[in-house]
């Protein structure tokens, strides 16, 4: 089942054509892979699934409804959880209030799930500690308990493993992929680390130039040549 739909979007900066008629689609207990080089689009496209920057025309439908005159938080209570590049967790705050935000449009109170503790053990031992004094992993699990935090329909991850540690980087693949084969929740996942992209990937998407150059089976990726296409 798809639960996200993206056709045809077309996005522009100034002058600039930056997404040319983009299409596709995320499907429920499935991961999709966005890869290419820098510069392609690849954040651009997600920011527009979330409401950050406007489409010129195209649709974006969640769950067959239309979504593209949406406001970002609009998106949210609908159901799409997004963990921007860089993380861009509440440094000040700590790791609880943090999660809490997550929560922001829930009704005052709503407990943060316990089962964030079980994906992510580390969070619960730093609760009262400030987000700014969490390492680059620790503080990229955050973002990403945070944007679970109200049980989202989609998960859009924008390069997760930037500047994480290897060890943290197989943690964060293993609750991604935990995340997908429970079969309640579409991921979309932009990442430059091709081995990470490949293993996670049932669907992939290449984008060049502000297109779609290629997409297909995550485990046709090597005999499809993806590799080659997002090499620098």
């Amino acid at each position: 089942m798809s639960l996200l739909e993206v056709k045809n979007v077309n996005q522009y900066y100034g002058g600039s054509h930056i997404l040319r008629d983009v299409s596709l689609s995320a499907e429920l207990g499935k991961i999709t892979v966005i890869l290419g080089r820098n510069g392609v689009g690849k954040t651009t496209l997600l920011k527009s699934m979330m409401g950050l920057v406007p489409i010129k025309n195209g649709s974006i439908e969640l769950e067959g409804k239309p979504i593209q005159n949406h406001t970002p938080y609009e998106r949210a209570r609908a159901g799409i959880g997004f963990v921007p590049q860089g993380r861009e967790i509440f440094s000040k705050l700590t790791v609880l209030e943090n999660l809490h935000m997550g929560l922001a449009y829930k009704t005052a109170g709503t407990p943060v799930p316990e089962e964030l503790y079980d994906l992510f053990p580390v969070l619960k031992q730093m609760l009262g500690r400030r987000g700014g004094d969490l390492s680059g992993g620790q503080q990229q699990q955050l973002a990403i308990a945070r944007a679970l935090a109200a049980k989202p329909k989609v998960l859009i991850l924008d390069e997760p493993t930037e500047g994480i540690q290897p060890s943290i980087i197989k943690d964060i693949g293993r609750v991604i992929r935990m995340l997908a084969d429970r079969g309640d929740m579409a991921i979309v996942l932009v990442e430059q680390y091709y081995d990470f992209a490949q293993d996670l990937a049932d669907e992939y998407v290449v984008m060049e130039r502000g297109a779609v150059l290629a997409h297909g089976k995550g485990h046709n990726m090597e005999v499809d040549g993806v590799r080659a296409l997002v090499a620098i």
